[in-house]
């Protein structure tokens, strides 16, 4: 098959590694502003000459044509989020089949109809979270007749020996990204009530709660976006729900410490004037942290993926846990975070790409991956899930 990877950044490089060594496909296209620099990490690397490195300006929607017009089977979209929306419509304009790792837009939801009639796949949150999370959602509610509590977990973080700063957290993708997603609105079921979360506050105490994993030990958790949504793709009404949640998970203290900066405005959208100068406060903690949070060569990040459902199966009361946890593999240099999105990715276009996904149209990864596929793709990359009844 042929592969377009649009985009090649910390994700990008992971999902161009992993289809380099696919015998799936025989040619790949690597897109990227930055061609230079694409070039001599291709050349360095040594990858097999079925790479061919080009330039795009994502911002240039004749600069995607361009690419699209040499017909891949199957487009991946690792582009700045802000660039989706065009991709998608481009891959489906063109043909091709479309994986991406961020959340589904009004725009894509537009396209469903024209992918479907043009027997165009579009993929999108198949990444780590969202992606890896949602196709164990998917399985984990499968088989039960009733279900009480959903709770998910998706998180990267530093191991504690590299958590080495005030923040203990070091920074995987673009920390304006990290910025960005906290001040995110997000609503949650506690108690069988529907509980709406304002974006000022993800942090306050009362949406944050600690959670003991095996292996790594006490680990505080906030609100990850608009849960209930997953409810309605999986069929559940959320009104029949005791709990349900999304989750991000870090080392304690880590809430306390933004919950601060949040309440002092550092967050905030709108800009700050200094001396006549208009300032973007997130630029301004970008500029002044990323730097400092950066991991050094032998230092390794943690991934965690957890998804606790509890309800009646069997016709009696059963909870179900799918896991996964990964390491940053510092024999390639790519962190899990990388690792579980870019290697997601490619998982994802090769399943389409080959035939083990057939479905046309608008995908989610809720319902449409066949699990047992995906668990031993991952499994093949030392990524394990593990499951407990």
């Amino acid at each position: 098959m042929k592969i377009l990877l649009l985009g090649v950044g910390m994700q990008g490089k992971a999902a161009l590694h992993d289809l380099a060594q696919s015998e799936n496909v025989a040619e790949i296209i690597a897109a990227d502003w930055d061609i230079d620099g694409l070039q001599a990490y291709v050349d360095d690397r040594q990858y097999a000459a079925k790479i061919k490195c080009e330039h795009v300006d994502a911002a240039n929607v004749e600069s995607i044509d361009r690419l699209m017009a040499s017909r891949p089977d199957v487009v991946i979209d690792l582009l700045p989020g802000v660039f989706h929306n065009a991709a998608a419509a481009a891959a489906v304009r063109h043909g091709s089949h479309f994986v991406n790792t961020s959340y589904t837009t009004p725009e894509m939801k537009a396209l469903a109809d024209e992918a479907r009639a043009k027997e165009v796949t579009i993929l999108p949150e198949f990444g780590m979270d969202p992606g890896i999370d949602l196709v164990l959602l998917g399985e984990a509610v499968r088989g039960f007749e009733r279900v009480d509590e959903i709770i998910s977990y998706g998180a990267g973080f530093p191991e504690l020996e590299a958590a080495d700063n005030p923040l203990k957290y070091k920074v995987t993708w673009t920390f304006e990204g990290v910025l960005i997603s906290y001040r995110r609105a997000g609503r949650v079921i506690r108690d069988g009530k529907v509980v709406e979360i304002q974006d000022t506050e993800m942090f306050s105490p009362d949406h944050i709660h600690e959670i003991e994993i095996e292996g790594l030990g006490k680990l505080e958790a906030f609100p990850n976006g608009d849960a209930l949504k997953y409810a309605d793709l999986l069929g559940i009404d959320p009104a029949g729900l005791r709990n349900m949640g999304r989750y991000v998970l870090r080392w304690p203290g880590h809430c306390a410490f933004w919950k601060t900066l949040v309440d002092l405005g550092f967050l905030d959208d709108g800009p700050l004037m200094v001396g006549g100068m208009a300032l973007n406060r997130k630029e301004f903690l970008t500029a002044l942290i990323e730097s400092q949070i950066q991991y050094g060569a032998d230092e390794r990040d943690i991934v965690v993926v957890r998804i606790d459902v509890a309800g009646i199966k069997d016709g009696k009361k059963q909870r179900v846990i799918y896991q996964s946890i990964d390491r940053r593999d510092l024999e390639t240099g790519f962190t899990s975070m990388s690792r579980t999105v870019g290697y997601t990715a490619s998982i994802g276009a090769q399943m389409i790409g080959t035939g083990q996904i057939t479905k046309r149209g608008l995908l989610s990864p809720v319902n449409d991956i066949p699990y047992d596929i995906f668990a031993q793709e991952l499994a093949k990359r030392d990524i394990q899930i593990t499951s407990v009844t």
